[in-house]
């Protein structure tokens, strides 16, 4: 098949994005398939040749590409393309997507994983990898998706606010400590603090302002670190995270031997049934499809409480998913594959 690994973008998790779209572009092309990674916002200004010959490009278009522990400069992004438009769509994305037989979604953040992509591509007939547009921006909510979800899933108690910097002295005073502190439309926990002070809790509204004005402020529920993917609609071998300091960071996600990961988890048998099951309810109030990763604290008593979930799950050298796959088997290669086939079966029934 001809496929376009779209990455990068305009959000704060551009460089993992880059990472994820850079190893599925090989893994695909690997299995046979004409694929190519493109930038979302950067786009096609760098390509020489004919836009009727791109899926033949050397190496599909791919450079050697790695997270740096610093996030990345999106004003620096922004000035270094060329087409100064308003489009997050760079020159021919929309045109090759076109040619393409399915769009691997690689993205990450509201720059493609909050359902804006998908439903522009709903309405221009492209056919894309993971969950529909609706499922897409709930599941960005961290607000929303907790709303939706409560019911039926344990979770931290929260409460969303939208602040300005005037408000966060009185944030301050007003909120049980400990907590989360965490932006309410970011992944990959940037902007997330655990703040155990009110000094700590001023600084981290502070800096959540940079990501917007709302936050979710989340009760600190201390435990184990298990997240669970979903693929095809079923749960894989749980995961235990145990950051070597601090906690599961943007840096420890993805610096590699910042983090020891497990799979499967060692839990017991009837604390991994938990929270399997807690996964597989969430991955269906939401309407999702294909597949997605959630995040869950587990107390010593074995309750898994939910924190998250995501719809287009890192696929970096250091991400998670494909170490839950590879526990039942599966390569990075056949990964990519299988979500291109669920995706395509997705596509059609909708």
């Amino acid at each position: 098949m001809k496929i376009v690994v779209l990455a990068g973008g305009l959000s704060m998790e551009r460089n993992v994005s880059l990472s994820s779209g850079t190893k599925v572009c090989r893994a695909l092309r690997a299995r046979g398939h004409q694929a190519i990674l493109v930038d979302m916002f950067l786009g096609l200004e760098s390509y020489q040749g004919s836009l009727d010959e791109i899926f033949d490009a050397p190496d599909g278009l791919c450079s050697d590409y790695s997270v740096a522990k610093e996030e990345p400069d999106l004003a620096a992004v922004r000035a270094g393309r060329a087409d100064k438009s308003a489009s997050l769509f760079g020159k021919d994305v929309l045109n090759v997507c076109r040619m393409a037989d399915v769009v691997f979604l690689a993205l990450h953040g509201t720059c493609g994983e909050d359902g804006r992509v998908q439903a522009a591509f709903d309405l221009l007939g492209i056919p894309y990898t993971g969950s529909g547009y609706l499922g897409s921006a709930v599941a960005m909510d961290k607000d929303l998706t907790k709303r939706l979800v409560a019911d039926y899933v344990v979770t931290p108690q929260w409460r969303a606010v939208t602040y300005t910097e005037a408000d966060i002295d009185k944030l301050a005073n007003e909120t049980k400590l400990p907590c989360v502190v965490k932006p309410i439309a970011n992944g990959s926990s940037i902007g997330v603090s655990i703040v155990h002070d009110a000094a700590s809790l001023r600084a981290a509204l502070k800096e959540c302002l940079a990501y917007g004005n709302r936050v979710v402020l989340e009760e600190y529920i201390k435990g184990r670190e298990i997240q669970v993917a979903i693929l095809a609609g079923k749960a894989l071998p749980s995961i235990e995270i145990i950051p070597r300091s601090g906690f599961y960071d943007y840096a420890n996600k993805y610096q590699a031997g910042a983090a020891e990961e497990i799979t499967p988890a060692p839990i017991p048998p009837e604390w991994e049934t938990r929270v399997r099951a807690a996964t597989e309810t969430v991955f269906r109030m939401l309407g999702l499809t294909v597949y997605s990763r959630a995040d869950f604290i587990v107390t010593p008593d074995g309750t898994p409480y939910f924190l998250e979930i995501n719809t287009l799950p890192g696929m970096t050298p250091t991400s998670l998913v494909p170490q839950e796959a590879a526990a039942v088997g599966m390569s990075y290669e056949e990964l990519c594959e299988k979500i291109v086939e669920e995706s395509l079966k997705a596509r059609k029934n909708a």
